[in-house]
């Protein structure tokens, strides 16, 4: 169930960080109960203090109720366990010290989601060499066809100032080809791991993708910092570094769980990463809402994680989500949860059932754009949750570019380059915006760096005629705001000439 961003995501205003805030108090104690007969493998999230004690209590407690711990982030008081008691999270959130504890997956554990939008379009060697006989003196072989480039400033920003190699983007995802010649550059193996298990392993390579199909975080990872030199394509801030973070199930549903973001989260927060870049929603479910233990457990721990981030100077960037949906309605209907195993179709107030991380609090929530600056067709959007857009892509905007396609090319695994659209795309340009910010305010906080990406952007506005993305005749979704903040936009299109200004 390939999930980066290439379905959905979603954003969060103010009174959504003050409700979630408030809902993830402290749960009831009491004395837990003894385990009941085995069930199939799960994986779980049990929430307490940093108090070492308490963690202690706690961490015998998993044990003694049939819980096998996988790793223990006594920083922000999450461990992550597997049990096959059918009765885990609902004694364990029963035990004393225990906040919230639920389950992360709603199939058993096997031998091991994002937000582009389609199938990759991959280029052969035939058209890569025919597409480069367009470029321009000082440009990439490929750089005529990077319309996404030019729309954002960072084709003139590259002269004034690539990006700091002390700052490094953290690509959050299905693992990064480093060996490919545009990212080999300015790849950072020290901060870069595979978190899948829910804890880190920083064995070499073990952040690499396990096959060409988990193509996703190698493009996204191209976006940012692919290297000016003389091969392919350019990144938006290609002086920086880029790390690989690996946290998709390595089988075929590449799925994002909860347990293998809280990992990645931590390291990179413990091992100086600056900016993460998030094209993906956490699974299984697309929306997790408060009133349910699992998902609430869910939300906790990813929030604690992303938090703990933010506090060690980490800001964290992510795509808005694919479907199109108005992340301010009072309704929406998620028929894809839960996605590992059968979905129930549920309707969802996003003010209270949250996309993790994009809902999350101080998270920078990206919608998508095309080549005419107008949203993404594709792309999820909300007044008081999208914080700017980027370009991410649309097949029905198209360029004056070679090749006339309207997606974004980047990198992919083997040293082949493809198309992809998606907000998966349009984060990345805004997490490499990020990095430029830094490169230039080396001591902005993360909140600040927020800030500098909303005062440098460009907003459109809302639309003058009713917004039909596909040009069928049908009003595909409702602009609401002004010439400053909009849904659409939120603050506007980022712009990478104005962060190295």
């Amino acid at each position: 169930m390939f999930h980066l961003r290439s379905r959905r995501r979603l954003g969060l205003a103010v009174p959504v960080v003050l409700s979630l805030t408030a809902s993830l108090g402290f749960l009831p104690s009491a004395a837990s109960a003894a385990p009941a007969a085995d069930g199939p493998a799960l994986a779980y999230v049990v929430n307490t203090t940093t108090d070492q004690r308490t963690i202690a209590s706690v961490r015998k407690a998993v044990a003694a109720n049939g819980g096998s711990i996988v790793a223990t982030y006594d920083r922000i008081g999450v461990i992550v366990v597997h049990s096959s008691n059918p009765d885990f999270g609902r004694t364990m959130r029963a035990v004393r010290g225990v906040q919230s504890a639920g389950a992360t997956r709603t199939a058993p554990l096997s031998a091991a989601g994002t937000t582009d939008e389609g199938a990759v379009q991959v280029l052969s060697k035939a058209e890569a060499t025919s597409l480069a006989q367009h470029s321009a003196p000082g440009q990439e072989p490929l750089e005529a066809d990077q319309w996404d480039l030019r729309a954002i400033g960072a084709d003139k920003a590259a002269r004034i100032d690539p990006g700091s190699r002390s700052v490094t983007v953290g690509v959050i995802d299905t693992g990064v080809d480093d060996t490919h010649p545009d990212i080999a550059p300015n790849f950072s193996a020290a901060q870069s791991a595979n978190c899948v298990s829910g804890k880190a392993d920083t064995t070499y390579g073990a952040w690499r993708p396990v096959d060409a199909d988990h193509y996703h975080g190698t493009h996204v990872a191209g976006e940012i910092a692919a290297a000016r030199n003389g091969t392919g394509v350019a990144g938006v801030a290609p002086g920086v570094r880029v790390a690989s973070i690996t946290v998709a199930q390595p089988d075929s549903t590449q799925l994002f769980y909860p347990e293998s973001v809280v990992c990645a989260f931590v390291f990179a927060a413990e091992h100086g990463v600056e900016i993460t870049n998030n094209s993906y929603y956490v699974d299984p479910w697309l929306y997790n809402c408060l009133d349910d233990p699992d998902q609430r457990a869910i939300v906790d721990a990813v929030n604690r994680a992303q938090l703990y981030a933010q506090r060690k100077g980490t800001l964290n960037v992510a795509s808005a989500g694919n479907s199109n949906d108005d992340l301010d309605a009072r309704a929406l209907v998620d028929d894809s949860s839960p996605d590992d195993s059968t979905p129930v179709p549920r309707t969802v107030d996003p003010h209270r059932c949250f996309d993790v991380p994009t809902q999350l609090p101080g998270v920078v929530t990206v919608s998508a754009t095309g080549v005419k600056g107008a949203k993404s067709y594709y792309s999820s959007y909300g007044k008081g949750v999208v914080d700017v857009a980027a370009p991410g892509g649309d097949r029905y905007q198209i360029p004056d570019t070679p090749s006339q396609n309207g997606r974004i090319l980047s990198t992919l695994p083997n040293n082949q380059y493809g198309f992809l659209q998606g907000t998966s795309m349009a984060a990345p340009h805004v997490a490499a915006v990020a990095a430029l910010l830094k490169s230039t305010h080396p001591r902005a906080t993360p909140a600040q760096l927020q800030a500098l990406l909303k005062a440098q952007a460009d907003n459109p506005g809302c639309p003058a005629d009713p917004y039909d993305g596909d040009g069928d005749g049908v009003v595909d979704a409702t602009c609401v705001g002004g010439k400053h903040v909009n849904g659409f936009y939120g603050s506007g299109i980022v712009n990478a000439l104005r962060a190295v200004r």
